[in-house]
């Protein structure tokens, strides 16, 4: 039969932002342990008195977690350029058969025109095509048989520079997201290479998003 501690860390492990405030010792137990009374009550079926949770979360210990992570914080530390791009326009296609020949054709203009922010990422039902806004006509040219399913203006792509071996350190996307999210900012897109990482942001939020990206390296 599932015990009160357990159902407190299987909450816990489901909410990981909640999981790191009580970790830090920021959050009210006793308001914690009255908000999560319906739910572990639910799930034991039967009444929990709320010094029993409060008495869990009070023993909980999360595991070696990534936020106390040595080589993730090294990682930070190593954290390469930071560059920010304005004006990109984003284009989400319908996946064809056609659709890589179009391709194709913006390749070989883009090949030619070095100095464009250029991103591409296919999945199984589309595609999408991030560029320097400039280029937006010329995208439109090439894929004008193809279905467009959405096109966004005024974004921002903020590229980070990864250290070596970054693959091997578990949280560290983990950690950026969260930043992220903290700051309520949504991402648009994400695109990732071995070493480079890189978000698009609505214009709007770039600031706030380079902030939180940049304070990764002072943890």
């Amino acid at each position: 039969m599932k015990t009160v501690a357990q159902s407190v860390e299987q909450i816990l492990r489901a909410q990981p932002f909640l999981e790191e405030v009580l970790q830090r010792s920021i959050i009210n137990f006793s308001a914690l342990a009255e908000e999560l009374q319906p739910e572990i009550a639910a799930m034991l079926k039967k009444p929990v008195k709320t010094g029993a949770i409060m008495m869990a979360l009070r023993r909980y210990h999360s595991p070696v977690g990534v936020s106390n992570n040595q080589k993730l914080k090294q990682a930070f530390k190593n954290l390469g350029d930071i560059t920010v791009r304005s004006n990109i326009s984003a284009f989400t296609f319908k996946n064809t058969n056609t659709l890589v020949n179009c391709h194709g054709k913006l390749l070989s203009y883009v090949s030619a025109n070095t100095h464009l922010f250029y991103a591409f990422t296919r999945g199984i039902l589309e595609s999408n095509i991030m560029i320097s806004g400039s280029e937006t006509e010329k995208v439109n040219s090439f894929f004008e048989a193809e279905h467009l399913l959405m096109q966004r203006e005024a974004l921002a792509a903020i590229s980070v520079q990864l250290p070596q071996d970054n693959f091997k350190v578990a949280g560290l996307y983990y950690q950026i997201f969260k930043h992220l999210a903290w700051q309520n900012i949504a991402l648009y897109e994400v695109v990732s290479t071995t070493n480079e990482f890189t978000v698009l942001v609505e214009e709007d939020l770039v600031e706030q998003a380079f902030a939180a990206i940049k304070g990764l390296k002072a943890q």
